[in-house]
Parts: structure tokens; sequence; C-alpha cells
């Protein structure tokens, strides 16, 4: 700018400083500004997927447990909405389990009642022979019912979870067997931890050792414990037993409640038919699964997977 008297007056501005500080001065700005605009991300990320987090392991223990602790409703408002009826659908199944079961109950108890009748009755019958019939159809209806209401029960819901060692309940079901004078052998580790319902497990392998007693003569059972590629351990349970198999168009209607492969009206011969089905749901119960296979050198292995 030029003066009055003549001279110029000169203004220097605050550009960008030359050469590389310029860009390394550019580099660490922008990086500030990303660093900054992540973290708020990942802090609303993390505000949102908490709730669904929950949401997923509150699914899952109902899955598995049949009950979970109510939600809170956090998050934004469709999740908000899910959360809610999630808590309502929990509420109701409580509610439609207890009935169940109470009306179970009461069919139970209403229809020993006519049965006792009835046997007192057949008592009186002169023909023995008769007699013997009526009391073994008695005897037969009543074997149904209660293996219809321990079918239907929900008792295994009902008991609390617990860390229990799989390897000496498996070893104690084949020591029974064993005194009962049946072929039982144990084949696996000393000792296997793991976590569920005791009473209920004691009578899904307890169904599936009988049933392999009562077709093949008498089973080996081996434990397999090992990573299954996920974050939990399963534990593989097979039951091999030494008898004629099944086909396999059967393996999945086996587990059917009352199907039986033996098709005489004998408890003695074909059970009720509720076994099976009892262990599979049992086992379904605690995150796990039962099938069956028919063996290469012969007879059938049912093989249950377990979460450890």
């Amino acid at each position: 700018m030029r003066l009055g008297d003549g001279s110029w007056l000169s203004f220097t501005g605050g550009e960008p400083l030359p050469g590389p500080f310029g860009i390394v001065r550019f580099v660490l700005w922008m990086g500030a500004i990303v660093a900054v605009i992540l973290l708020v991300s990942l802090l609303a990320a993390r505000r949102v997927t908490a709730p669904l987090a929950g949401f997923a392991a509150a699914a899952e223990r109902l899955s598995v447990d049949g009950q979970a602790d109510p939600l809170p409703e956090e998050g934004p408002r469709e999740l908000r909405a899910a959360t809610r009826a999630f808590n309502r659908m929990q509420a109701r199944l409580a509610r439609f389990v207890a009935d169940r079961t109470q009306m179970l109950a009461a069919i139970g108890h209403d229809l020993r009642t006519p049965i006792t009748r009835l046997r007192l009755r057949a008592e009186l019958v002169d023909d023995p022979e008769m007699q013997r019939r009526m009391l073994s159809d008695l005897d037969e209806m009543e074997a149904m019912i209660s293996a219809t209401l321990a079918f239907a029960r929900d008792d295994a819901q009902r008991e609390p979870r617990g860390r229990f060692d799989l390897a000496d309940l498996l070893q104690s079901l084949c020591d029974d067997r064993v005194d009962a004078g049946h072929r039982a052998l144990y084949d696996g580790p000393a000792h296997a931890v793991a976590e569920g319902r005791t009473v209920a497990l004691r009578r899904a392998l307890a169904n599936l050792m009988d049933n392999a007693i009562k077709y093949g003569g008498g089973f080996t059972v081996r434990l397999e414990t090992g990573p299954d590629g996920s974050q939990h351990r399963n534990a593989l349970i097979h039951i091999d037993d030494d008898g004629p198999g099944i086909p396999e168009a059967e393996f999945e209607k086996v587990f059917a409640p009352f199907y039986r492969l033996e098709r005489s009206r004998s408890r003695d011969t074909g059970g009720v038919g509720l076994g099976l089905s009892t262990a599979r749901s049992i086992i379904r119960g605690h995150g796990g699964d039962v099938t069956l296979a028919n063996r290469a050198e012969g007879g059938l292995r049912a093989t249950v997977t377990l979460p450890l």
C-alpha cells in the first residue's frame, strides 16, 4: 500500500507452511477429526446394540430354560416395542405352561379314580381268566396315564440348573444296569464337568440306555468332549447296541409320542412309546439334540450332543 510520502507498506498473511510441514499439519488435523467421529460412532452404536445383545441372550435363555427375567425396555423406539412384546410373550408362555400342568394333574387324578373303581369291581369277577385280562388292561391304562403325565409335566423346567460331573453320571447309570444283570460298558474320561438339570438328564439318558437293553441286549456308552468350533464345548455321548437296528425311514418317526416300531399292544414288548420322545425333549431343552444311526458293524447308535 503506497503511503502519502510515497513509501510502501507491505502486509504478510498467514499462509500454510510450505513443504512437508503443511502436509503433516493437515494429516494430524484430519486424523483428529476422524478419531472424534469414530469415537462418537462407537458410542452411538454401543448404545443401540447393547439392548439388542441383551434381547438375544434373553431369547436364548427362554429357548433353553423356558424362562428368562423380564427385559428392561430401553433403546430406540422400535427396540422398546420389540422388548415389550417379548416380555408379554414370555408371560403368556409361563401362564400357558402352568395352566397346562394344572390341567394334566387334574386329568390324571380324575382318570385314576374310575380306574381304581374298575379294579375293585374286577376283583369280584368269578372267572379267573377274565379277571386276569381285566386287571392287565387296567394296569396298562394306568401305566399309559402315568407315562403321559410324566411326558407332559414340566418337572425338568422347574428343576434348577447346576454344575455336575457328566462322566460320573454316565458311569453311575451303567453301574445300575450292571447290578440289574445287564451288559453296560462305559468308555470315556473319568470326569467331564457340565451344567444342566441332573435329574432330567438322568431320566433322558436312562431312557436311551434302557431302549438299547430292550432291543439290543446291552450297550456301550462312549463320551467325547472337545471344542466344536464355537464359543462353548459340546459333549458327544454315543450309546451303541448290538440289536437289529431300525430302517432309516424310521429314524425321526420313533421320536414322535406314542409311536412304536413294535406293533403289538403289549407294554412289555413295545412300551408306551414315550421313552425316546421324553429323551429328545429333555436334551433339546438343554440346547442339545439326539440322533439315531445304524452302525456299520450292526446295531443302533444313539448320539447325544450336549453343550457343556
